[in-house]
């Protein structure tokens, strides 16, 4: 289905593979929340609420320039309330799905990024935390459209150097973040998802925690029901370089109920599990491509950092 492309899907599909959709209820109903080890598989109500008195951060859009892509590209950034640039501040990269963009996530309130980042912190339960959205797609050709095509997906494979090379030097120099694997964050949804395990498995040293949500096919050669991906991993290569400095955790989880990826999310835990590769996997019951899941994998993620602080 190599001509269902980005002309022939309407927004709000657009949307669904870019930064979820929009989903109602199923939430954890319990408003107190006691931090334990156990994965809570839905995202606690108390956390996806803006609570009166409280504030919460606001975005900032920035441009920086890729050397990588050969263009000035754009990022947005979510500042606590009260950023001071004489604070440090601990940095969450997260990465958008197919057809998004840095706005995917800056600009969806339902999937409560702000609250959940904002509560956490204001419960004490993790530190005042930075959240870096970037354009995912690193084409060097300003003209290029995504797609599902084998060259149109090669630009989200690209944004590892994009990343690690021109985005995160930006971020460092240009805001108050605290640098280090142990501040350092990472999590993606659908591509953003793929990405996220590509990007831990070739450069595991640089995030101390990771969250894979709703992993779109592409690691692996497969074909699904949008298009061919030749793959950029073989099964034996899912697996940290031996010696490798890894994350403290690295989690993959998907929406019991995903209609979009379906089982692929499953199936790299599969290969994780044979390869011995080291990773914590859960579903979010009746969870489709959507917010839920996304809010689960945020939560769980800065669950994971509370613990360790």
């Amino acid at each position: 289905m190599s001509d269902y492309t980005m002309n022939s899907m309407t927004e709000e599909e657009k949307q669904a593979f870019a930064g979820g959709v929009s989903s109602e209820g199923a939430a954890n109903s319990e408003e107190a929340y006691v931090l334990s080890e156990a994965v809570e598989t839905r995202c606690p109500a108390c956390f996806m609420k803006a609570r009166e008195g409280a504030s919460y951060g606001s975005f900032a859009h920035s441009t920086y320039y890729s050397v990588t892509c050969g263009l000035e590209r754009g990022v947005n950034v979510l500042l606590p309330p009260g950023y001071s640039e004489k604070k440090r501040y601990p940095v969450l990269y997260l990465l958008h799905g197919i057809f998004g963009n840095e706005y995917s996530f800056s600009q969806d309130p339902s999937n409560c990024l702000k609250e959940i980042v904002g509560n956490m912190a204001a419960d004490g339960l993790i530190e005042e935390t930075i959240v870096v959205c970037p354009n995912m797609f690193a084409a060097t050709d300003p003209n290029m459209q995504p797609g599902f095509t084998a060259e149109a997906c090669e630009p989200y494979d690209n944004f590892i150097n994009d990343l690690t090379q021109d985005l995160m030097p930006y971020i460092e120099k240009s805001f108050a973040v605290k640098t280090g694997r142990e501040n350092t964050y990472l999590a993606g949804f659908s591509m953003g998802g793929r990405e996220t395990i590509y990007i831990t498995l070739m450069r595991p040293e640089l995030f101390g925690y990771v969250c894979s949500i709703s992993a779109a096919p592409g690691i692996l050669k497969t074909r699904d029901r949008f298009m061919e991906h030749p793959g950029v991993l073989t099964q034996e290569e899912m697996r940290f370089s031996k010696d490798a400095v890894i994350p403290e955790r690295f989690l993959i989880c998907c929406g019991s109920r995903d209609s979009v990826v379906g089982t692929y999310p499953m199936q790299y835990h599969n290969e994780f599990t044979a390869n011995g590769t080291e990773h914590l996997w859960y579903e979010v019951p009746e969870a489709d491509h959507d917010n839920q899941a996304i809010m689960s994998g945020i939560f769980n993620l800065l669950r994971c950092v509370a613990l360790a602080k």
